[in-house]
């Protein structure tokens, strides 16, 4: 019977399996009674230790030292037989055998060996045998089984730094991926409200042709530049990997989770005192347009003075972009979407300030909104006419993460025909 612990500085499956059959090996063959594989720890400033990875055969009397683990000397000329010998525990420390003048014999037939590639110790390799001493050349058999155990090592110790480094690179790409997604997702509502701004202005110019044809280059260059970002949108898509995506629960109010990977810490916001409004505002500005394009009815709720929140302009700008775009774009035309400043609540003992962007749009089925912030998932509306990313959302979430705020969901709003959608930013009150 073998027994491997768990406590090891990452042996591989297929190495544990080599020493097992190395181990066994020795009982069968040679005859050993009882054999162990030790490994060396990789805590760096630290004294070495010994770990047991394989003993065979396991008895119930035995104790396999976890806790108390085997000090080795650090240092060139330190590391010896001898010290490995008096560093095991008492069980095993019967008698270390070395050659002398082709004649091994002892009163306790124990061998152990160090498992040393390149003058670096890897391991020990322990074997005892208390029936007959050990002959010279079944000594040297044991030698060669430590020299394969130690080569073997180091090659798993090799391999483990590769899948390492392999996994933060990829780790590193997918971030950059998500950094062009969002960028290419943040070009899209300037884009649209362009085209939408220009088709307006279409409308308005009358029968000045000069004026006209130079608004129409801008309207279709625009279009080209919507054709490119999805075409190199839907690219992407098939490249991100599941892995890494991030859930939220919406089951009322969102509590603020880790960030996302796309996100790195050097990114983080600075965060100051900022009026809502003064956000806004701006973005209504090309949000009328749009709705009023589509004929959506945009309404816009606030009081007179409103506190300052805690937040970054330009993140704030992305969120309210991204929420109200989203409102008007699920919304049929003739439908409504309602924006509501001034909201207040205590959440956590702190007091944060809500914004509510309300719509009668399609509405959000239960089945999506656990997933509804995940990077590029967009549910029963991957299928729609209507063209997305499934990123804004994400990015949404990532933004408010960042500024202490939350994101409460509620959806469908008219329980009859299961239509409409509410959503309340809260953020924190300076």
């Amino acid at each position: 019977m073998f027994s491997a612990t768990a406590s090891l500085p990452n042996p591989s499956q297929d190495f544990i399996a080599l020493c097992q059959s190395q181990v066994m090996l020795l009982g069968n063959t040679l005859q050993a009674d009882w054999s162990a594989v030790y490994l060396t720890s990789e805590e760096q400033g630290q004294p070495v230790n010994l770990i047991p990875v394989v003993i065979y055969p396991l008895q119930e009397t035995a104790e396999i030292p976890s806790d108390e683990q085997i000090q080795l000397t650090e240092g060139k000329q330190e590391v010896t037989l001898s010290n490995l010998s008096k560093s095991l525990p008492s069980d095993l420390s019967r008698s270390l055998i070395i050659p002398e003048n082709d004649h091994i014999d002892s009163k306790d037939y124990q061998i152990v060996l160090p498992l040393v590639y390149q003058e670096v110790v890897l391991g020990v390799l322990v074997t005892r045998r208390e029936a007959y001493p050990w002959k010279p050349e079944e000594f040297n058999q044991i030698e060669k089984i430590a020299d394969t155990l130690a080569i073997a090592r180091l090659l798993d110790q090799r391999q483990g730094w590769y899948q390492k480094q392999l996994q933060l690179q990829q780790r590193q790409q997918q971030q950059e991926r998500d950094r062009l997604d969002d960028l290419f997702h943040q070009l899209r509502n300037p884009l649209t409200a362009l085209k939408v701004f220009g088709k307006l202005l279409l409308k308005r110019l009358g029968t000045d042709d000069q004026s006209r044809s130079i608004v129409n280059n801008i309207v279709r260059e625009g279009e080209h530049l919507q054709e490119l970002i999805k075409e190199f949108e839907s690219h992407q898509k098939g490249m991100v990997d599941e892995t890494d995506i991030i859930t939220l629960n919406t089951n009322s109010v969102a509590i603020p989770d880790r960030l996302s990977p796309s996100l790195p810490p050097s990114q983080s916001l600075e965060l100051s005192p900022i009026n809502l409004w003064d956000i806004l505002e701006t973005v209504i500005m090309s949000a009328e347009s749009i709705a009023e394009n589509k004929g959506i009815d945009l309404q816009v709720e606030k009081f007179d003075h409103l506190d300052a929140v805690l937040g970054n302009k330009s993140a704030l700008r992305e969120v309210l972009s991204n929420l109200i775009d989203n409102s008007i774009k699920y919304t049929p035309a003739s439908g409504k979407v309602r924006i509501k400043l001034g909201l207040s609540k205590v959440i956590n003992d702190k007091r944060y300030q809500g914004i509510l962007i309300e719509d009668t749009g399609y509405g959000i089925p239960r089945e999506d909104q656990e997933h509804i912030f995940e990077r590029h998932y967009r549910g029963s509306q991957e299928n729609s006419e209507i063209a997305g990313s499934g990123l804004g959302l994400a990015i949404v979430k990532e933004l408010v993460t960042q500024m202490g705020g939350l994101i409460e969901l509620s959806s469908p709003i008219n329980l009859e025909n299961k239509t409409g959608t509410r959503i309340i930013l809260w953020l924190i009150n300076n």
